[in-house]
Parts: structure tokens; C-alpha cells; sequence
């Protein structure tokens, strides 16, 4: 089979891609920079290019896959799994690691080798979830795989963005509403121009008429071009290292978080028509956080959400290599200053909005319509850990903290810090016991509904969910919960009840999923696309 390695369609996934990529680049950054002091000859010198180097073997090996799939399966739809630094890792790394140890020691240098060490076990605890997460992905429901994944989406990938874009929609909605129409509609610009782009253009112009960028900050910027190619600092990662201990409590957890999210995103891309192996991305996860942390870079590289939007632009297999080839040039020459003052950023972040929609109609669209509670029930710990994140950062700036209040303060102003807090540690493995309790639930499967509430038990007494830090009891309380659910579903068990049965829709949904290769796999809910159409009209 002849597989053309670009099509029209690779131009629009390559410019919302490469935006996204950028504007999380460009976010860590400002975060080094501006929040750790880190010295900027270190960051454009050192981090930018050791992430470069993740990036393009990352997008370059999912490129491969991709193309592997489509010879196997004689396809020539077949879109490549979106591949960048991880953005809750981002920020985690800098506030929950590096941040702490810099007020404590003044010293940069020493934030940051923790933070090399962090992304070392991160990147360790992913590879031995290879040889895990496809037994979890194997027997969770979809429901709550897909409905922990738009957790993530309607609040730590959409919320952030949606609020910058409020804070000057003069130049952020007319980029939204463009991609609106050209990545949901059929609607197509003169001369099959690519969306993503014309949008960032057309916002670019908008914020420039408007006075909201500067030309003097643009000549900075363009003087502090210089190149960089990455080498390994291993003496970085290992000063790191010896203080292991502490990173764990965070490592740990998180490490279980990446491989259950890379899970839920080749459901995802499964769920759009594109069966991937499992252990092959999560080999490549753990590995593009290894390699990173070798050259320098603190922050993880993972599968991205979104995989069904870039299909449903026109993406293939071309649009993820340029865009890890792109970035990563971008990254050796240290271009990121200048683009931050060329861009604005509302004409960026539409891009991940539009993201967060579809993702979040895709766990209502690709999952039984009986299991709609599910769903909800796999958001909820999400929601809950992104409000307290919120509340955290908002009294810090006010220089104090819930504990300083007191839970009883807030639980006077109608804010239930404590029980939210519980709620929403470890959120993404929490949203996908508490998922899958709900639709085995619903489908009267109550075996499998106690199996997934013993292991709710398991992972909170050793702290990977519901607690603070991993640790033996962690929660006693929500542990007990945990097992006198899981006795109510043993009784409920022993009665032997019919399992709810499948409707023909269920049938129907069931069927796409199985031979998703049939067609696209739109995301947006209507009837998927016919393969040809999808490859010959691209956005």
C-alpha cells in the first residue's frame, strides 16, 4: 500500500498541534524563569534543547507507529497520537518540587536537580506501567476511561485557557470561532488554506492593531537568539538523586497518574477508529522522560489528549513529526523568547480549548448511553482537584493557606476544603475506580463493582489515592468506606441478578468501537465519516 507521509489534512493538525506544543513550551518557560529565578542562559541553554531532543524521537517513533498500524490494517486514515511535555507535570514539577526547595535554599541550581531527579522516576514508574496498564485497560469500562480523560480535559486543559481567552476576547474569539468552523464544519476557507493557521494569523493581526503587543519587547527577544544542542548532565541527575526520598511522594502517584492517563488516551484513540498497543506508547512515555532528564529537562514528555480532534482535521501520519521536528529547532535555537512576543497569547490558547470540547463530548458519544452517570462519576475527581488546586494558589497569594484558615472557616463559607481535598488527591486513578464501580453498577455486574471497590480499598490505604503522600493508612476512613462498599456489592453479587443487557444502540456503539477502522471516528457525535471522504476533503 503506497501511504503518502503528507496530506492536506497533516497542514491543519500540524499548525493546531504545533500551537498547542507551542503555548505549553512557551508556558514552561515563563515558569523556569519567572517563578524558580532560573537563570535564562540554563533554560534556553540546557532544558529547551534536552526537551527538543524528547520531543522529535517521541513524535518521530509515533510517527512510525502510526504507519505501522495503517500497512497492517491497508488504511491510509490512520492518525498519530499527539505527543508533547505534560501539562499538569509542568506545573507540579515547578510548584510542587522545584518551587519549595528554591524558597528554602535560594539556590536554582538545587530546584532544579530535583526536579531532573522527579522526571527520572517519573519516567522509571511509567516503563514498569508498560507491563501493567493493559491488563487495567483490559477490564475498566470505557466509561470511565474516556470519563477520567475528560476530567482532565474540562478542567485542567479547558479552564486554564478559557479564562485567558476572557481576559481579552477581542482577540481570543474570533480565533475560537474560526476553529469552530473549520475543525467542526465542513465549512472550508478559499484555496483550502489551513484553519489553524489563518486563525493564529488572524488573531496575531487583531492583537497587534489593538496595541496589545510591543515592538521593543520583540528586539529584546531577537538579541537573546542563540544556538544550543543538548548533552547529558548526569551529574545533575544524580546530585538529584541522592536525595531520592522526598520526590517519591509526588513521583509515585504521578507516575501511576501517566500511565493511566496514556490508558485512557489510546482508549480515546481506539474510540475514533485507531487501536494502538498500549505498551508500545507507554514505552515511549516512560523512555522521552528518561532520555529528558539525562540531557537536563525536568519536565515529562507524554501522549497528549486530543488525538480524535487532530483526526477529525485531517491529521494522519505527517503532522506529528513536523511538529516534533519544528519545536524541537525551535527549542535548539532558542526561539521561544522571541515567539512569546510575537504571538499574543489569547490567539494561542483557543487551540486548547477547542480540545477540551471535543475530548469531553467524546466520553458521552463513545460510551453506552446507560453509563452517562459513569461518566460524571469519572469527572467528578477531577473537578475536585483542580477547585482546591484553585483555592490553594489563591490563598498562597494571599499569603496564607487553607490550614491557616481553618477547614471549618471555609466550611462556613460553603467551601468543603477537606472532603474535596480527599476527593480529589490522585484524581485520574480515583476517577477510574470510582467510574468503573459506577457502570458495573449499572449493568448489575456486581463482582466486578466489588473488585474495582477493593481495589479503590488497596490504592487509599497506600496513599496513591484519596491521601496526601503514599504511605501505609494513609486515609483510614475513605480505606474503610472502600471496603464497606465493596461488601454491599458482594451481597448484591450473591443474589445473582440478570446483568443489564445492551440496547441495539449499545450494539451498534460497540461494533464501530471493535472496527473503528471502518471509518474516522469523528469525535463531534455525528455519523463518523466514510474512510475516503475523511483522506480526499481534508478541513
Amino acid at each position: 500500500m503506497k501511504l503518502p507521509y503528507w496530506v492536506r489534512g497533516d497542514t491543519n493538525a500540524f499548525f493546531g498541534f504545533g500551537i498547542n506544543v507551542l503555548v505549553n513550551v512557551l508556558t514552561l518557560t515563563g515558569l523556569c524563569i519567572g517563578v524558580v529565578q532560573m537563570p535564562a542562559g540554563d533554560v534556553f541553554g540546557v532544558i529547551l534543547p534536552a526537551l527538543g531532543i524528547a520531543l522529535v524521537l517521541g513524535n518521530i517513533y509515533y510517527t512510525y507507529l502510526a504507519r505501522r498500524l495503517a500497512r497492517r490494517e491497508n488504511r491510509t486514515d490512520v492518525t498519530a497520537m499527539p505527543y508533547g511535555p505534560s501539562v499538569p507535570h509542568m506545573f507540579i514539577v515547578i510548584f510542587v518540587i522545584m518551587l519549595p526547595i528554591y524558597l528554602r535554599t535560594k539556590d536554582p541550581i538545587q530546584a532544579w536537580t530535583a526536579g531532573i531527579a522527579w522526571a527520572f522516576i517519573i519516567g522509571v514508574i511509567v516503563l514498569i506501567g508498560a507491563f501493567v496498564g493493559p491488563y487495567i485497560r483490559k477490564y475498566a469500562p470505557r466509561a470511565a476511561l474516556l470519563g477520567t480523560l475528560a476530567g482532565i480535559s474540562i478542567t485542567f486543559i479547558s479552564m486554564n485557557p478559557a479564562g485567558r481567552m476572557w481576559q481579552a476576547a477581542w482577540i481570543a474569539l474570533p480565533v475560537f470561532g474560526l476553529l469552530l468552523v473549520g475543525l467542526l464544519t465542513d465549512v472550508r476557507l478559499p484555496f483550502n488554506l489551513p484553519i489553524g493557521l489563518v486563525a493564529l494569523l488572524v488573531g496575531t493581526a487583531i492583537g497587534w492593531l489593538g496595541g496589545a503587543m510591543s515592538v521593543p519587547d520583540v528586539q529584546a527577544a531577537a538579541e537573546d537568539i542563540a544556538f544550543a544542542f543538548p548533552h547529558l548532565k548526569i551529574g545533575l541527575l544524580v546530585d538529584g538523586l541522592r536525595d531520592m526520598a522526598p520526590l517519591l511522594a509526588t513521583a509515585i502517584p504521578l507516575g501511576v497518574y501517566n500511565f493511566t492517563e496514556a490508558m485512557t488516551n489510546v482508549e480515546s484513540a481506539a474510540s475514533a477508529g485507531d487501536r494502538y498497543n498500549l505498551r508500545s506508547v507507554l514505552l515511549a512515555d516512560g523512555g522521552g522522560a528518561v532520555i529528558g532528564s539525562m540531557l537536563g529537562s525536568p519536565f515529562p514528555p507524554a501522549v497528549y489528549v486530543g488525538h480524535p480532534g487532530w483526526k477529525a482535521a485531517g491529521g494522519r501520519t505527517g503532522y506529528s513529526m513536523a511538529t516534533g521536528v519544528v519545536i524541537a529547532l525551535l527549542c535548539f535555537f532558542g526561539m521561544f523568547g522571541l515567539l512569546g512576543t510575537i504571538f499574543p497569547t489569547a490567539a494561542i490558547v483557543p487551540i486548547l480549548l477547542y480540545i477540551g470540547l471535543l475530548i469531553g463530548a467524546q466520553a458521552f458519544q463513545a460510551t453506552p448511553r446507560a453509563h452517562a452517570a459513569a461518566v460524571v462519576a469519572a469527572l467528578i475527581p477531577n473537578i475536585a482537584a483542580w477547585a482546591t488546586g484553585l483555592l490553594d494558589n489563591a490563598l498562597a497569594a494571599a499569603g496564607t493557606s487553607a490550614a491557616q484558615v481553618g477547614t471549618s472557616t471555609l466550611a462556613g463559607a460553603g467551601v468543603v476544603y477537606d472532603g474535596l481535598k480527599t476527593l480529589g488527591e490522585g484524581a485520574i486513578l480515583a476517577g477510574l475506580v470510582l467510574g468503573a464501580i459506577v457502570a458495573f453498577i449499572i449493568d448489575k455486574r456486581f463482582w466486578q463493582a466489588a473488585i474495582f471497590s477493593g481495589a479503590g480499598a488497596v490504592l487509599t490505604f497506600v496513599g496513591l489515592i484519596h491521601a496526601e503522600k503514599v504511605q501505609w493508612n494513609a486515609d483510614g476512613p475513605v480505606t474503610l468506606g472502600y471496603v464497606f462498599l465493596t461488601v454491599v456489592c458482594v451481597l448484591f453479587a450473591l443474589g445473582r441478578p440478570t446483568p443489564r443487557q445492551p440496547d441495539a444502540e449499545e450494539l451498534a456503539l460497540e461494533r464501530l468501537h471493535a472496527g473503528g477502522n471502518q471509518f474516522t471516528g469523528a469525535p463531534e457525535g455525528g455519523v463518523p465519516e466514510p474512510r475516503e471522504k475523511a483522506a480526499s476533503t481534508p478541513v
